[in-house]
Order: C-alpha cells, then sequence, then structure tokens
C-alpha cells in the first residue's frame, strides 16, 4: 500500500495539531463524561504534585488521571462510529459501545487504587 499523498515535516506536523485540537473541542462541546473528567483532571492534576512524595509517585498520579481522560476520548470515537454507521439497535453496536465504556471503567479504577494507596502510604 502507498502513502496517501500529502503534507510533510513541520506542515503535516502542524496539521496534525490542528486535528487533535479540533477533536479536543468536538469532545468538549459534545461529550458530558469529557467535561466531567477533564475538570476533575484539572483538580487533580495539582493535587497529583502535592500528594505525591517523589517524582515516582506524582508521576504514577499524573499518569493515571491522563490515562482517564485519553480512554474517554477513545470511548468517545467508538460511539460516534457507532452511531455514524447506524443509530439503528444491533448487537455489534452495543458490544463495541459497552467495551469503550469497560475501557473507561477499568481507566476509572485504575486511577482510583493509585491515587488510595499513595493517599494511604502518605497518610496512615
Amino acid at each position: 500500500m502507498m502513502n496517501k499523498p500529502g503534507r510533510t515535516g513541520p506542515a503535516r506536523i502542524l496539521d496534525a495539531s490542528k486535528y487533535s485540537l479540533k477533536g479536543l473541542r468536538a469532545a468538549w462541546k459534545h461529550e458530558e463524561a469529557f467535561r466531567q473528567e477533564s475538570m476533575l483532571a484539572l483538580i487533580m492534576l495539582p493535587g497529583a504534585l502535592w500528594l505525591g512524595t517523589n517524582a515516582t509517585q506524582r508521576s504514577i498520579l499524573i499518569t493515571t488521571v491522563i490515562i482517564v481522560v485519553i480512554v474517554e476520548l477513545i470511548n468517545s470515537a467508538i460511539e460516534a462510529v457507532v452511531d455514524r454507521i447506524s443509530t439503528d439497535h444491533h448487537p455489534l453496536s452495543g458490544q463495541a459501545k459497552d467495551i469503550g465504556s469497560a475501557a473507561v471503567m477499568l481507566s476509572l479504577l485504575l486511577c482510583i487504587s493509585c491515587w488510595g494507596m499513595i493517599a494511604a502510604e502518605r497518610f496512615l
């Protein structure tokens, strides 16, 4: 398969950045869960710098928060593609959406468990 012709080098990076920002704006506008998790991240990220007692702990706290936001973006993209194909009920459409939702849930559980363990170590 041949590469599709297009811009290269810095121009391609600029285009990709524009598309990424467009995607973030779309997620903010259309996805309530993304807005909620983003607002929580804005609170938690500075909290990670305070809660973590070393670079490793801070990195874990920050990474788990960012993972939640990333997985929510992927889940939103899956839902948009499924809805684009058809809004009719189909078992595979439901399965795709459920699996995306499960990924978000697991990322949230990972975040909660890491934050809980580091908080327990610090305060207990």
